[in-house]
């Protein structure tokens, strides 16, 4: 035999099996789930994966939900320079930046939470269902809107009946407030759900405007039942 030590063996290294471009699209997983619940474990690792909230950040977007508003636009068209524009729900203020971004000339938003200022825009802490704000929003616009913008959407109880009533109730409130208001020729749009909103508000919508249709813009959730409810052309 042999004094001489064999030559060390050569490690065989498995291909990688997907290559690079495979291993770019794999969703983000949260490292851990300390203290989240499943629901809040998969909310945050959708925003994760989410393109439009990360378009959302990179160009300083309060939320994704200002690419909503800009999808519905580049359809519509109605964010002409120098409209006025009321934001009824308009926190955290995406609706308000992209109004602001499109040449409004002015933009009154309230909402029950506090929004953080977005000059010049006039923002107030108010519940809309206060008999005290349609008047208040008015005062503050200083003349008729062009465009009433509404983004709201009321606290769900998990009752499928009583929750159904909330989102109508808000889509009749929203929809009366921009008939008394609107100038002639003016703009509706309010998130409604697939279903959520009573043909009564169509039929009212479809006597005051000259178009009234549902958009699904590509930043709403393929998964998620929301549309947004159109009325263009108000005929005053």
């Amino acid at each position: 035999m042999s004094d001489e030590e064999p030559p060390p063996r050569r490690r065989m290294v498995r291909p990688p099996s997907g290559g690079l471009e495979a291993g770019r699209h794999k969703p983000a997983r949260l490292k851990t789930a300390y203290k989240r619940t499943p629901s809040q474990q998969a909310w945050l690792e959708r925003q994760i994966n989410d393109p439009f909230a990360a378009e959302a950040r990179a160009k300083g977007y309060r939320s994704r939900a200002a690419f909503k508003l800009t999808g519905i636009d580049d359809r519509l068209g109605i964010l002409k320079k120098g409209v006025k524009v009321i934001d009824l729900g308009c926190a955290p203020g995406g609706w308000v930046q992209v109004a602001l971004e499109r040449g409004a000339g002015r933009v009154v938003g309230v909402d029950l939470l506090h929004v953080d200022p977005l000059p010049p825009a006039e923002l107030i802490q108010m519940d809309f269902t206060d008999p005290a704000c349609p008047s208040r929003l008015m005062e503050l616009l200083g003349g008729q809107p062009d465009i009433v913008l509404s983004d709201m959407a009321p606290n769900t109880v998990g009752h499928r009946e009583t929750d159904h009533l909330r989102i109508v109730g808000l889509i009749e409130m929203a929809a009366d407030f921009a008939i008394e208001v609107l100038k002639p020729g003016g703009s509706f749009i309010a998130k409604a759900f697939q279903g959520g909103e009573t043909a009564e508000v169509i039929a009212r919508l479809k006597k005051h405007f000259d178009k009234v249709q549902h958009i699904k813009p590509r930043a709403s959730r393929t998964d998620s039942s929301e549309v947004f409810l159109a009325a263009t052309g108000f005929k005053g």
